[in-house]
C-alpha cells in the first residue's frame, strides 16, 4: 500500500484520514490545527510539523483545503510540499478550486516531476465519515489507476471525468446549481405563504411535481420546517461556490446572470451573520424582507 500524507484534517479531511487508516494504509498527516493532528495521531497516523516533513515521507499526498489561495501556498511555499516530495509523488488535491487554478498548479508539479490532480467530493461529512462520498477526478489514465485503491476506500461513486481539471469543472457546475436552486426555492416558499399557502401543502405538492429539486428534498423539511440551521453545507461555502463559477465565467466568457444573482442572495445571508448556517438558512432574507412566516412550520 502507499503512503499517504493528509494535509488538512477539517470537517472533511479528518473523517478521510481516518477511513484510510482504518483500511492499513500508513498516514502521514499535518494540519496548522494541533488537536487535529493529535486526534489523528489516536487513530494511528504519524503527525508532521510542517507540510514539507510530510512531503518528504508520503507517495501519495492528498489535501482538503478551503481555497486555492490556501492550497497554492501548501505547495509553492518556501518548505511546502514540491520542494520536499519524491520525484513520482501523485499528489490528490479533494479540495474545491477553479479548474484554472488546478491546472496552473499541475503546470508546476511537472517541473518537480511530480503528478497533479483534482478530486473534489460530494456526500458531506457524513459521506466522509461512512466513506461513501462522490469523487469526481480530473487525472490522465495511468494516473487515476493508481489512485483509485484510494478513492475506493472514500467513496462509492468514483467517476474519472477526463483530464486535470475536469473534477473541479463539474464539481462547480453541480454546485451552481445547487445554489441557485436553493435560492430559487426560498423565493418560492416565500411567494406561496404570502399567497396563502401553507409550506406543508407546497412540500406536498411539490414533492410529486415538476418543481422538485434535491434542495427540497434535503432542505426543506429537515432545516427549513424545522428551524433549525446547524450542520449541513454551510452558507460560506455555497457562496463561495459560486464565487468559482463566476469566476469560471470570466475566464471563459460564459454570461451567467443566474448565478451572479443567487449570489447576492448568499451575501445577504452572509451579512446578516448566518455564514457558518446551513445554505437554506437564506430562507430568512426572504422573510425579513416580506413578513412571511415560513420557518418552524413542521414543529
Amino acid at each position: 500500500m502507499m503512503k499517504i500524507g493528509f494535509i488538512g484534517l477539517g470537517a472533511m479531511g479528518r473523517p478521510m484520514a481516518f477511513n484510510l487508516l482504518a483500511a492499513g494504509f500508513e498516514v502521514f498527516a499535518f494540519d496548522l490545527s494541533e488537536a487535529a493532528v493529535k486526534e489523528t495521531e489516536a487513530k494511528g497516523a504519524r503527525g508532521c510539523a510542517t507540510a514539507g516533513e510530510l512531503a518528504s515521507k508520503a507517495e501519495a499526498i492528498i489535501c482538503s483545503l478551503p481555497n486555492a489561495k490556501i492550497v497554492e501556498s501548501v505547495m509553492t511555499g518556501k518548505g511546502g510540499v514540491f520542494e520536499n516530495c519524491h520525484e513520482g509523488t501523485i499528489i490528490i488535491d479533494m479540495s474545491s478550486v477553479s479548474p484554472n487554478s488546478t491546472r496552473a498548479m499541475a503546470k508546476k508539479a511537472a517541473q518537480y516531476g511530480v503528478r497533479y490532480l483534482d478530486a473534489p467530493v460530494s456526500g458531506g461529512v457524513s459521506g466522509a465519515a461512512a466513506g461513501t462520498l462522490t469523487i469526481m477526478a480530473g487525472a490522465d489514465d495511468e494516473t487515476f489507476a493508481l489512485v483509485k485503491p484510494i478513492f475506493d476506500v472514500l467513496g462509492k461513486k468514483i467517476y474519472h471525468i477526463g483530464e486535470v481539471g475536469g473534477g473541479d469543472a463539474i464539481k462547480m457546475v453541480n454546485n451552481l446549481l445547487l445554489g441557485c436552486n436553493m435560492a430559487a426555492l426560498a423565493e418560492a416558499l416565500t411567494l406561496g405563504v404570502r399567497c396563502g399557502l401553507s409550506v406543508e401543502t407546497m412540500k406536498e405538492v411539490i414533492s410529486v411535481s415538476s418543481g422538485r429539486s434535491y434542495a427540497l428534498d434535503a432542505k426543506l423539511e429537515k432545516f427549513i420546517m424545522a428551524d433549525q440551521f446547524t450542520g449541513g453545507f454551510a452558507v460560506d461555502l455555497q457562496y463561495k461556490d459560486l464565487g468559482l463559477a463566476l469566476e469560471a465565467s470570466r475566464d471563459e466568457k460564459v454570461p451567467l446572470p443566474m448565478t451572479a444573482a443567487a449570489m447576492q442572495i448568499y451575501e445577504a445571508a452572509r451579512a446578516r451573520g448566518q455564514g457558518r448556517e446551513d445554505m437554506s438558512s437564506v430562507v430568512k432574507v426572504w422573510e425579513d424582507l416580506t413578513g412571511a412566516k415560513v420557518r418552524g412550520t413542521g414543529q
